[in-house]
Order: C-alpha cells, then structure tokens, then sequence
C-alpha cells in the first residue's frame, strides 16, 4: 500500500466491517466484537505534521512503552561476561559466553567472529524464534530448521559479527526459572510470567532486557562497528527485533519476518491463542496498538515480511500499521526506509525469497558507503 494514506481509526472500521459480513467470519468472530465493544476503546494513534512535533510525541510514547513493560530491574552498562570457550570453525571463531543479568539469571550465548576482515565489522545481532520449542533457542543460529540456511554461520561467511542468546525459558534456560528444574517447556514460561506479573513486571520486558544487554555487549566489542549493527529474527525474534528498535537507536536497521501483529485485528479474528502469554503486556490498549511501537523506529531503514495466511498477524492489521508508520518516515523524507511486504497465500513461513531479500537489505544498509 504505497497510495493515500487514511487515519488508522478508519482503516480498521473498514477492514473489520469488511471481516465481520464475511458470510463464514460473521458467525465465529461474535464474541470478540462482544469483548471489544464492552473494552475501552484504544485511543487513535497519528503522526503529526511537524518533525518536530513526532519527536516530542516520540520521546513521550517510548517512555510510555518503558513504563508498560513494568519496574525492570535497571541493567549494567555493560554486562560483565565470561568467555567459556573459544573454537576455530575455519570461517570465524565461535565464542561460547554467558553474563549476569543483575536480575538473577544467566545468560549464554553465541558470539561468530569473521575471519575475512582486517577493519570493525558490521554486527547482526540475532533473535532466536519461539514455535514451543524451548530446547532451541540460540542454537537456531546453527540450524536450517526454520531458515533456509544456517543463520550464524551464513552472516559470518559475509562478514558480519554475529551475536545470539538464551532468551528466558529458551535453550540452556529451559527449567531455570522459579518453578525450578523439572518445570520445562510451556509451565515454565507460564511460571516466569506469573512472577514477573506479581512483581510489577513483564517476562517480555525481561526477555527485552537481555537482548538489550547482549546489545550491549555486541556494541563493546573491539572487533565491532558500533554504528553499523542490525537485529532480525522470525516469528518470536521477528517481534523482538522491531520491539528492541523502537525502544533503542543504536540498531541501524531491522528486518523482522513472519510477525508483524496489530493486537486489536488479532483480538478480532480470535487468534489470542496464536502467541504465547509471554508477549503480552498489561495496559497497552489503554495507549495506543503496534502502529505506535513501529512508528518509533523511524527514520531507520526497516524491513517486514509476512504472509498473508499467517494467523498470527492479521493482514488488516498489517495494513493499519503501515498507514501509520509510512508518515512518521516521511517526515524525514526517507519513505523507501520503511518496507513492508504481504506474501498472498504464504502461512507463517520463512522462504527463499525472503531469504535474500533480507541478506541484500542488511548489506546495503550496514556494508554501503
């Protein structure tokens, strides 16, 4: 959608309208409309026409956000981490860490180190999906599982840095939460969410916080280009990445794949059930809806693809996110800085195509002069 851009409010009365006579949807989404018409109603959120005007509203709206991820415990500078081993892989060198996330948890994870560069390298850093499958997490970066290659490796080979963790619950995390060792899986995220509830928080805040110090770290280190680091994942990591950008500037650029989601259309199609209680964040409604999360990352060059069968992150709502979004770059005269691509009949799916397009978007923003 590259035309005229209308309000948000009416792009979603009409998407919706448009969803509920459907003669199949008009019958299955009743009760969600009954939910959201006795819920106060999410106050619209627009880009003003002044730059200057975007950025006090910006500044306002990412404390905002802050202030909804509840009281994080405040993160080092820089973490304190140990280097656990260090491997030569003919390509790079693999790093194995771990730090202290001054929260009482330890977090390991993956450092590549390119061998085919004499100067600071560009840094991906790499957010690792969810799929309920909490054994993975870092070691996604190995795998072709849900890529089309090995992510960690491939980045390398272009010679990137490549950083990727453990998030909560995740990997060598799974059972390391406060229900204790035999609570794995699914219960023990469900019990780190319910703690970090009663403590005023959010487990997303968290997971959030632990990237933001793995960028940290990333961003310390000697053989590093700080000004040139982009984040990207799918699904789980796809949310992370364009979150991690609205909340800090120092990515360059993003590119998030197969999660784009537009909470009151997911709300509206009955798909709560396609994510996880950990991406939830009590209040945000009360605010504003993703468009504002999204619109935060501008001017930065950011990249979104999504299918358009993915259940998990409703086209509609795709759609009211980029009518959103597309003025806050305009404002800075940098429209083409802001991509956002449907895939027609593709489900949640990371393909070839993206692939490429990803691997191209980072080089041209992190490796062109």
């Amino acid at each position: 959608m590259h035309g005229k851009a209308f309000p948000p409010t009416v792009l979603l009365l009409a998407t919706l309208f448009t969803f509920a006579n459907h003669p199949i949807m008009a019958q299955t989404n009743q009760a969600a409309a009954l939910w959201l018409e006795n819920a106060p109603s999410v106050p619209a959120f627009s880009i003003p026409a002044s730059k200057s005007a975007w950025e006090k509203q910006r500044r306002e709206t990412r404390t905002q956000l802050w202030q909804l991820l509840g009281k994080l415990p405040p993160r080092p500078k820089v973490p304190k981490v140990e280097t656990l081993s260090r491997e030569d892989k003919g390509d790079y060198i693999l790093e194995k860490f771990q730090f202290d996330n001054a929260a009482g948890a330890t977090v390991p994870g993956y450092l590549l180190l390119p061998k085919n560069v004499s100067a600071k390298a560009p840094a991906i850093l790499y957010c690792h999906w969810h799929g309920g499958e909490y054994d993975i997490g870092k070691d996604e970066l190995f795998q072709s599982k849900h890529t089309p290659e090995p992510p960690g490796p491939a980045f390398a080979k272009r010679g990137y840095v490549v950083l990727g963790i453990d998030a909560y619950c995740f990997g060598e995390r799974n059972g390391h939460g406060p229900g204790g060792p035999t609570e794995k899986g699914n219960p023990g995220e469900l019990t780190a969410s319910k703690f970090n509830l009663w403590v005023g928080r959010t487990l997303w805040g968290m997971i959030l916080r632990d990237d933001l110090m793995a960028l940290d770290y990333l961003a310390s280190r000697p053989e590093v280009d700080a000004t040139r680091i982009g984040v990207t994942g799918m699904s789980m990591g796809a949310t992370r990445t364009w979150w991690l950008m609205a909340l800090d500037d120092r990515p360059k650029t993003g590119v998030a794949i197969a999660c784009l989601t537009r909470y009151q259309n997911l709300i509206q199609h009955e798909a709560l059930k396609a994510h996880g209680v950990y991406y939830f964040v009590p209040g945000l409604l009360n605010h504003f809806d993703t468009e504002a999360v999204v619109s935060l990352i501008a001017p930065r060059p950011a990249l979104f693809m999504n299918g358009g069968d993915d259940a998990g992150s409703p086209s509609d709502g795709i759609h009211v996110i980029e009518s959103v979004a597309r003025p806050a770059y305009q404002l800075y005269k940098k429209p083409d800085s802001f991509q956002s691509t449907i895939y027609p009949g593709q489900g949640h799916i990371y393909t070839q195509e993206m692939w490429d397009r990803m691997l191209a978007w980072m080089d041209h923003n992190l490796k062109a002069e």
